[in-house]
């Protein structure tokens, strides 16, 4: 875990002008530590649960903002490869200037053979000419310096990626297992399996089936959950992602849905944007797999696309619990030069918001900053 942390020290201690992205880096190193501190510390189930989930926030962080400053690094020693390959008959004319000067910026004397006069002449324009050629030679020089730092910066980036995509690997599999683990959540209803499969196979839509959840629940007690209106429009997506498509834009088949679609890295971690309940979790109609919750009473957050889900329908679930894994083969560690933001996102995770029943624009919930 220290090792991806201390790769970012060293990849912010890189004096390039590519790494636009070293504050993100800085944030993610320090949020890494933080995280093995907790998870040193953690005692119960919950404790372990949620510091390996601070943890593998803290990798994905750490290797997109490493992805960032190499994709960053790549695009500049591309230009200067062309810079430098544009100028390669500069290059050799400064390299026979510089032969004959040697390191020394000043005008040596030199014997011309029309005598005095025409010396003078040489040795006045030599001094005119000389601080030019010098300044393109150093500026040669670094360009040439930082093409050459720039390559063993991506070299022993790749391989501090390569270990902290083992290392988060390990912490989704430890963390799978410590949700297993995990049994002391409050227990709000339990879910009748048989009514359950019963209102699926009932219902053609999304709607459909979240108009009858209420009707599935037993033995339901009172939501002991606090109302979140004041966070209306500052929670976290349940995911690192950009937003790839808004509520009711039409998607290359022409179909409009009222949710969002967030692009994520293969094998992101999905969590609870607010404690809430699990109304339901499991494959729905053709969604894949579903995590209904229900943050207070008659506000639904519906999120789809994930290969796996965490959690029992019923369980009441604190901020920031993991409910899921995206699909999709372990991320690239380089990104090519010139691809955006949405670069290697090529998980979809489906985000709807009801109201009374009635879908909303889920932005008029969640933050993208």
């Amino acid at each position: 875990m220290t090792r991806l942390a201390l790769g970012l020290i060293l990849f912010l201690a890189q004096p390039l002008a590519a790494q636009d992205a070293g504050e993100p880096a800085r944030r993610a190193a320090q949020a890494l530590e933080a995280a093995s501190v907790q998870l040193d510390q953690a005692k119960g189930a919950r404790d372990r649960v949620a510091a390996l989930t601070e943890t593998v926030r803290a990798f994905e962080d750490g290797l997109s903002a490493m992805r960032d400053g190499l994709r960053d690094a790549a695009t500049r020693e591309v230009e200067l490869r062309r810079k430098l390959q544009a100028q390669e008959a500069d290059v050799a004319s400064l390299l026979g200037a510089l032969s004959a000067l040697g390191n020394k910026t000043e005008p040596r004397a030199l014997v011309h053979p029309d005598g005095p006069l025409s010396m003078a002449r040489s040795g006045m324009l030599l001094a005119a000419v000389t601080p030019g050629l010098a300044e393109k030679a150093a500026r040669l020089r670094r360009d040439l310096d930082e093409v050459t730092a720039l390559g063993a910066l991506q070299q022993n980036a790749a391989l501090t990626l390569e270990q902290g995509l083992a290392d988060v690997q390990a912490a989704r599999t430890t963390l799978s297992q410590a949700i297993a683990d995990r049994t002391e959540l409050p227990q709000r209803f339990t879910e009748d399996p048989v009514r359950t499969a019963i209102l699926i196979s009932s219902t053609e839509t999304l709607h459909g089936f979240a108009s009858g959840l209420s009707q599935i629940a037993e033995n339901e007690v009172d939501d002991p959950l606090p109302p979140i209106g004041d966070r209306r429009g500052l929670l976290p997506l349940p995911a690192r992602g950009v937003i790839l498509r808004g509520a009711a834009e039409p998607d290359a088949a022409g179909i409009i849905r009222p949710g969002i679609v967030l692009g994520t890295q293969p094998q992101a971690l999905v969590t609870t944007p607010t404690a809430a309940t699990i109304r339901y979790t499991g494959p729905l109609l053709d969604y894949g797999l579903v995590t209904i919750l229900e943050p207070q009473s008659d506000l639904l957050f519906v999120i789809a696309g994930m290969a796996a889900v965490y959690g029992k329908t019923g369980q009441v679930l604190p901020e920031g619990s993991p409910i899921g894994i995206m699909g999709g083969e372990s991320e690239k560690f380089i990104s090519r030069p010139g691809e955006g933001a949405g670069a290697g996102r090529s998980e979809t995770l489906y985000i709807e918001v009801r109201e009374g029943n009635t879908p909303v624009d889920p932005l008029s919930w969640f933050t993208t900053e």
